[in-house]
């Protein structure tokens, strides 16, 4: 599998990050959050820092 097929394929599952950390800031402040935050970028580059391995996993097996 291509560098290019992985990214691709770990494409969904950071949009699935982001969407997810998007509500949950906007749940701790009590009020819609935009994903541009600077609260829920930073928090979204540390998962995918922490998880890179897994996302590669998750990728390359298709999940």
């Amino acid at each position: 599998m291509s560098v290019a097929d992985i990214v691709k394929k770990e494409k969904p599952l950071i949009k699935k990050i982001i969407q997810d950390e998007t509500w949950l800031c906007g749940e701790r402040r009590g009020k819609p959050v935009d994903p541009s935050d600077k609260e829920v970028q930073e928090k979204v580059c540390q998962i995918i820092i922490e998880k890179s391995p897994d996302l590669r996993r998750l990728a390359e097996k298709g999940e």
